[in-house]
């Protein structure tokens, strides 16, 4: 029987369900295009996989491919590399396969060899094939083949979608660190040492001190900088979502898990993975990050099958370096793995002398922002913000010059314009005889959001607390 003929009668055994690959409407792929111009095998190829595709085109000849490749963007394409008479050099399938390529990168295109011709399929793949089957084939062989080149498409383009989202999820801040004290001199040289490398970086700092904006800046100037930052504000996400987020999940892990989801580590492949608020990662997951720092793999929930990854973790906490100590709080070995190196951030209150630096930038951001006026600041009124403790740093300096933008009349800012809610470093007080913590906690919660005329992220940084926190406390108290 000719080769042909047993390759159909074949893949006819396969369908009928001999070796039948079942998958679920669901998860079934759109398209597959085979191109060969001998319709025997076109035929077997497309009997074999489509169980496993909505649609499988056959072509004769790779020319008709590209307008599909174009408008179409198939899951995956079979194609044989020899269409001439008498051609053997599968030069004609290469050049066909590089102009696929430039019209799809993430094109997931299986070459179709004869027996022995091996080599010509290396440089097919050098070239950005997929992988390659021999003719003739095993069904199996083909449908596996087939099925893990759609798959790899599939998860190059959900990275692309899945670093956009994680970008969009947290924007890009354009504010420069700005600061010319001793202080913020250290920190700049850190920075410019630690980010040409692939070193993993801790960013220590109260809330609002801009351990984002390191962050983005170390980002900015590595290696890795032609790729997104991927961000991650683990005190803004549940503890029930702490495991899916960071890993990912497949399919039916858990309820609602509607289908596969990359996590963020694997998103931030060949980037820069910024964890802000690591403190807030539960212990019980603390190990399942070391491991996949240190074995650059991840286990999505739900899956058995690890997915390697290449991640620079840039983290950051308001936790203090005495709080990390505690290993009731933070694995010492986790802490190891990230703190590779240190950048601690001064408070503003240490830093008095970039007060007016900031000031002069926020007040004039927010004057082009809103199309108001530039305005005098007086000396009288520098010198009571620059005497100011700003309990909610930086953060709460830009707040406070954007409502003085705002408020402001005259051509001249008053210290009425700027919301000074605590004229001094003394801690808040709560006037109350119970000593039940809760009550105590709904009550400061309560203060600090009057304070700050329930602006969330002012009262937040006033409590000491990130968003995510101060949210979640609210919830409890029923606030």
């Amino acid at each position: 029987m000719p080769i042909q003929n047993r390759q159909i009668e074949a893949a006819a055994l396969f369908v009928s369900g001999q070796w039948r690959y079942r998958r679920s409407v669901e998860d079934r792929f759109k398209l597959a295009v085979v191109v060969d111009d001998d319709p025997d095998i076109a035929l077997a190829a497309r009997l074999a996989l489509r169980d496993m595709f909505e649609r499988v085109e056959t072509l004769p000849s790779p020319a008709e491919l590209l307008p599909l490749v174009e408008s179409e963007r198939p899951d995956a394409i079979l194609l044989d590399l020899n269409f001439q008479r008498a051609a053997t050099d599968g030069s004609e399938g290469l050049d066909y396969l590089g102009r696929i390529m430039a019209v799809d990168p993430d094109a997931a295109v299986v070459i179709i060899t004869a027996h022995g011709a091996v080599s010509i399929a290396v440089q097919a793949i050098k070239k950005g094939a997929s992988d390659f089957v021999a003719k003739p084939w095993s069904n199996e062989r083909l449908a596996a083949t087939v099925r893990s080149a759609a798959a790899l498409r599939r998860s190059r383009i959900e990275a692309k979608v899945e670093r956009g989202r994680a970008t969009e999820l947290a924007p890009s801040s354009g504010t420069p660190l700005l600061g010319d004290s001793e202080a913020m001199k250290r920190v700049r040289t850190l920075i410019d040492r630690a980010a040409p490398t692939d070193a993993n970086v801790l960013v220590l700092g109260e809330n609002g001190t801009g351990k984002e904006i390191v962050a983005r800046e170390i980002h900015r100037l590595s290696r890795r900088s032609a790729e997104p930052l991927v961000s991650v504000d683990l005190g803004a996400t549940a503890e029930s979502l702490f495991e899916s987020e960071l890993f990912g999940h497949v399919k039916g892990a858990f309820t609602g898990a509607a289908g596969d989801r990359m996590g963020r580590l694997k998103a931030a492949d060949h980037s820069t993975l910024f964890l802000d608020e690591i403190g807030n990662l539960p212990l019980h997951l603390q190990p399942k990050l070391l491991t996949a720092l240190e074995q650059r793999e991840v286990v999505p929930v739900g899956a058995n099958k690890p997915v390697p990854i290449d991640v620079r973790v840039v983290a950051a906490t308001n936790m203090s370096a005495d709080q990390l100590a505690d290993e009731k709080r933070f694995r010492q070995d986790l802490l190891f793995r990230l703190n590779t190196i240190e950048i601690a951030l001064p408070p503003l209150r240490e830093r008095r002398e970039d007060v007016p630096v900031l000031l002069d930038h926020y007040l004039g951001l927010y004057a082009r922002k809103y199309d108001k006026p530039e305005r005098a600041l007086p000396t009288a009124v520098l010198e009571a913000l620059v005497r100011h403790d700003w309990p909610g740093n930086v953060r709460a300096l830009r707040h406070a010059a954007e409502r003085a933008v705002i408020m402001a009349e005259g051509q001249a800012y008053r210290i009425e314009d700027f919301p000074l809610p605590s004229r001094s470093s003394t801690p808040l007080a709560i006037a109350s005889e119970t000593l039940n913590l809760d009550q105590l906690e709904k009550q400061m919660i309560e203060r600090a959001l009057r304070m700050h005329h329930f602006n969330v992220s002012l009262a937040a940084s006033e409590l000491g607390l990130s968003r995510g926190a101060l949210y979640r406390r609210m919830e409890k108290h029923g606030l």
